[in-house]
């Protein structure tokens, strides 16, 4: 075991016997190497006895919420480097649709800086409609948008996965699973462990999640009129209940992804540099998705917003993208993250089956013992 692999163990074990996590997973790769692989605690699985814990297994699934966005837009930018996708390109170029009511000039370039100005699906939207791919294309093609594209920049929790889904199938042809499969998990070696529809047959590896009270508590306070809570109906924001039912975990809903430590951390890796052979972008392009794209005020959340292309810019919790400029990346609303230092090499990734909506504390403890240590 390395030193590393030893230090990071040790933090995670004492995060699950202090109570504040049940079961999580770290993986660390620096210039294509994997250097921690680590898990600590119990998880029960969506397909067992809610009552049967068992150990977190490296391969144990977790649903990572908005870390899957980042999965969305590698996907998009592999597609670029392969010729298929083209930043400037208008989205209506791909899917004549969605150039309904004025949004003819949004191109993948504002998709990717959230200002694609199209940010909410309809106030009754239901779970069983959520999980629908053609009726969630089809009313997201004939919204209205809340701005001008390409104007101010407001967080697309919901529609943005639809959006980049419905381009890549487009584009391709293909459905966004075998895409997935075809151009990153694949060739990386971990088609069995990063889904945006888990497969029936790997349900059993899906991590239970379980509620914070007091992240619940937190989350709860926020005044009802937050312009985030506009876009879509509180009953499908995101929470545990949520995050184990089985028709959304089998459902492409690709603004969410569910997979294991290791496999977040290593498709990052292999934007950065070779994993075993397997680069998926080149420099330059690493450089065009990486950078600050855009920065200030989030029109949906009403804090400040750091964008690289499909990447929060900078440390991913943090405001200050200046402060870590090399660094990109995505946080889930449940406490998962993973990101990239293209200086470093190192990408790091944390996946857990406590869900508090507004706690990174494990995130943020990782990261600071990987980056002291690296």
């Amino acid at each position: 075991m390395s030193d590393l692999q030893e230090q990071v163990q040790d933090l995670i074990n004492g995060l699950v016997q202090s109570g504040s996590e049940d079961g999580l997973q770290v993986a660390v790769y620096r210039r294509g190497e994997l250097l921690v692989d680590a898990v600590a605690g119990d998880a029960t699985l969506i397909s067992t006895d809610q009552d049967a814990a068992r150990p977190v297994a490296p391969d144990t699934l977790f649903w990572s919420a908005s870390t899957g966005k980042a999965v969305t837009s590698t996907l998009l930018h592999v597609l670029v480097e392969q010729g298929v996708l083209d930043y400037s390109t208008p989205i209506a170029a791909w899917w004549p649709e969605f150039g309904a009511h004025g949004k003819g000039g949004a191109t993948l370039r504002h998709l990717l800086t959230h200002s694609v100005g199209v940010p909410a699906i309809p106030a009754d939207t239901t779970i069983e409609q959520l999980a629908d791919w053609q009726y969630m294309t089809a009313v997201i093609a004939d919204s209205r948008p809340w701005w001008v594209p390409g104007e101010p920049v407001g967080y697309h929790a919901v529609t943005f996965g639809f959006i980049a889904g419905e381009i890549v199938r487009r584009a391709t042809g293909q459905p966004l699973p075998q895409i997935l499969l075809d151009r990153i998990t694949g060739p990386l070696g971990v088609a069995d462990e990063l889904y945006f529809s888990v497969p029936g047959a790997d349900l059993g590896r899906v991590a239970r999640q379980v509620a914070d009270p007091a992240g619940t508590a937190v989350f709860g306070t926020l005044p009802a009129d937050w312009p985030l809570f506009q876009t879509a109906p509180r009953a499908l924001f995101p929470n545990a209940e949520y995050a184990n039912r089985r028709d959304l975990l089998t459902a492409d809903i690709p603004y969410s992804a569910t997979g294991s430590a290791r496999a977040f951390a290593r498709m990052y890796a292999a934007l950065l540099d070779s994993v075993d052979g397997v680069r998926l972008v080149g420099p330059e392009r690493l450089a065009q998705l990486s950078e600050l794209s855009t920065t200030g005020p989030d029109r949906m959340t009403g804090g400040p917003s750091s964008w690289a292309l499909g990447y929060s810019a900078g440390l991913p919790w943090q405001a200050a993208p200046r402060d870590h400029p090399s660094t990109f990346g995505m946080v889930g609303v449940g406490g998962s993250a993973a990101f990239a230092n293209r200086a470093t090499g190192v990408s790091i990734a944390v996946t857990k089956n406590r869900f508090n909506p507004v706690s990174i504390n494990a995130v943020e403890l990782v990261n600071d013992l990987v980056s002291g240590a690296l």
